[in-house]
């Protein structure tokens, strides 16, 4: 059975005035909120047991998802009792199995969350990062100069090409024994610490539809999107 962990406690400052009320992945797109249609893809793409990592307005989650009997699938809770960041919540879960998924509550995706997994789970691999492909436009004439500032090249208005991080992860058990306890302990602090001893972090990059929900200008725009994306999402 596929196993997920849904990090949802944080307190939404980017999103006010829309969080005052509620945490940011209750906020409804459509006819759900964003973190039921991340629930309802899971539920599809074959997992079958939800932890959601919780602090800020915990209550609200719980009293909203339940067991996740409504949804034909298990869904139980991790406290946290100081914010952990992205990483850290992961050390508070004693039953995590072999691999398993790490997301963030506040994306919109069609990333084909099962494959993903399965995928690193066939390489034993020891932390996956699925990513997204953005590209940079300077709006400017570049200028490329010497050491003595004569012109050596000129570029108009040039655009560059990066990945991001989707905040999706699939991820080893192996990567606890480099997690504090009672201490926060983010993606940055991870993917640095492993960078620094050289141990080997894939990267999946996602060529369909993300976003990130963290301002207001993000949220309208899911809203505005959702539509074809729920069309394209097939939520049961």
């Amino acid at each position: 059975m596929k196993r997920a962990v849904i990090l949802a406690g944080g307190k939404g400052t980017r999103l006010k005035p829309y969080t005052v009320a509620l945490p940011k992945p209750l906020m409804p797109i459509g006819e759900y909120p964003i973190l039921e249609v991340i629930i309802r893809q899971l539920r599809q793409a074959g997992f079958g047991h939800i932890t959601l990592a919780v602090n800020h307005q915990a209550d609200l989650f719980k009293a909203f998802f339940g067991n996740g009997e409504k949804w034909g699938i298990t869904i139980d809770y991790s406290l946290e009792h100081m914010a952990l960041s992205t990483m850290g919540p992961l050390k508070l879960i004693p039953d995590l199995p072999e691999h398993f998924l790490v997301m963030n509550g506040d994306i919109l995706s069609d990333v084909a969350y099962g494959e993903f997994l399965d995928t690193h789970a066939r390489a034993d691999a020891l932390f996956t990062i699925s990513a997204a492909k953005r590209e940079q436009r300077i709006d400017y004439g570049v200028l490329h100069a010497s050491e003595d500032m004569r012109l050596v090249g000129f570029e108009e208005k040039p655009c560059f090409p990066f990945l991001v991080s989707m905040g999706v992860y699939a991820v080893s058990r192996r990567v606890l024994d480099v997690i504090p306890e009672n201490q926060a302990f983010g993606f940055d602090h991870l993917v640095l610490g492993y960078l620094r001893d050289g141990k080997q972090v894939e990267i999946a990059p996602h060529e369909g539809y993300w976003l990130d929900i963290g301002r207001p200008e993000d949220y309208q725009r899911a809203v505005d999107e959702w539509p074809q994306l729920s069309a394209k999402l097939a939520l049961a």
